[in-house]
């Protein structure tokens, strides 16, 4: 049973976030609201700038959300239909759709254990006369190999489009997340590391002329209005997400500290409860493996254990009852979705995968979680596997 008087451990605690930065806000929101400019505008090319700066590259343009972000790169580069994008079916949805609303073929590389990032050594393979984009998805806040995976594009000229929806500052060596590829594509959906209080999303590139034709895409394909040279969508990020954005931004580094400081306490804890699985990638009974750092800067957009199959439910009946947040992410590979049935993929092909689907969970994960919070979290799964 709870404690006494014990309060919830939510998921994510965004109003604990607010608290500590409520009068910025409200002044941003002030100075918008009292600007009536909503659409566009200072606030939106200030972030830009701004954000540019941070990632590390010379240009940076804002849309209306992450989803956007990687529709709009793939119609930017002019593509055939039935040209094919190798991506990972382990991710959310939108990496997918944005190759099929243009008319692309995704094609599946499975997913490496202990990072459920794509798995480089079944890339090459993939690769036919039809691919054109590698798009690897830096799944949930860690880089995929983009050594190896720049070295296979390089070789075979294919275009590189970072998914970097969950890994804003996520960094290996000198390279940020969405800094590598020809593009980057971010989400600042309320949830993420650096969220805003909607939805929004943003293209980074280091090609002016690339930046340029995306500046135009996100503006119904327009650079003078009412004058149209191609046919793009309206995805603007606005200027109060904007502004609620910059506000945020200097904070990012050490929320994201915070995030990896927590992140270290729950291996510890772990250890403590003796349920620690210290190495491997098939869970043990009564084990709980932690995620695997591989990269020099995790930005733990969630912190994700893995448990064997059958004790996943057990576990998540013990977090309920004391009011515990936690989420699966994801129950089903994209490979199994109904609509991309017509792929021709069938369960067993990608078997990293559909074991992920079914072994992992995802625990709070913030930088104002408590040591008392996190302990709470894990004495509750701990006595569920005894």
């Amino acid at each position: 049973m709870n404690a006494p008087n014990a309060q919830p451990v939510p998921l994510l605690d965004l109003k604990a976030q607010h608290a500590t930065i409520a009068e910025d806000i409200r002044a941003a929101y002030d100075r918008v609201i009292e600007a009536q400019a909503f659409i566009m505008g200072h606030e939106v090319e200030a972030f830009e700038k701004e954000i540019a700066q941070w990632i590390g590259v010379p240009h940076a343009i804002g849309c209306a959300s992450g989803s956007d972000a990687l529709l709009l790169a793939l119609m930017a580069l002019d593509l055939e239909p039935g040209d094919e994008v190798i991506t990972t079916p382990y991710t959310f949805f939108a990496t997918v759709s944005s190759i099929t609303r243009n008319g692309l073929k995704p094609v599946f590389c499975d997913i490496e254990p202990r990072t459920y990032n794509m798995d480089v050594s079944k890339l090459e393979s993939l690769i036919t006369d039809r691919t054109r984009v590698i798009m690897p998805v830096h799944l949930y806040g860690q880089l995929a190999n983009m050594d190896e995976i720049m070295k296979i594009a390089e070789r075979h000229r294919l275009i590189v489009i970072e998914d970097a929806c969950q890994a804003i500052g996520a960094a290996h060596g000198k390279r940020r997340a969405g800094a590598i590829g020809l593009v980057g594509c971010f989400s600042f959906f309320p949830s993420k590391n650096l969220g805003g209080h909607g939805d929004g999303g943003l293209m980074t590139t280091a090609d002016p002329l690339l930046a340029n034709k995306l500046r135009s895409l996100r503006l119904h394909g327009s650079t003078e209005r009412y004058f149209h040279k191609v046919v793009g969508i309206n995805s603007r990020l606005d200027a109060l997400q904007a502004a609620v954005l910059r506000v945020k931004l200097p904070h990012l580094k050490g929320w994201t500290d915070g995030r990896r400081a927590r992140a270290q306490r729950y291996q510890e804890l772990f250890a403590e409860a003796g349920v620690l699985q210290q190495d491997g990638t098939s869970p043990e009974a009564g084990k709980v493996i932690t995620p695997t750092v591989v990269t020099d800067r995790h930005i733990f957009h969630q912190y994700v254990i893995r448990v064997q199959d059958s004790a996943r439910d057990k576990i998540m009946a013990a977090l309920k009852e004391k009011q515990i947040g936690h989420a699966i992410y994801y129950p089903l590979s994209l490979h199994m979705q109904e609509c991309f049935a017509y792929l021709g993929y069938r369960e067993g092909d990608m078997p990293q995968s559909e074991r992920a689907s079914r072994e992992t969970l995802a625990l709070p994960i913030y930088a104002e979680l408590t040591d008392d919070q996190q302990k709470r979290v894990v004495d509750a799964i701990a006595s569920s596997l005894k």
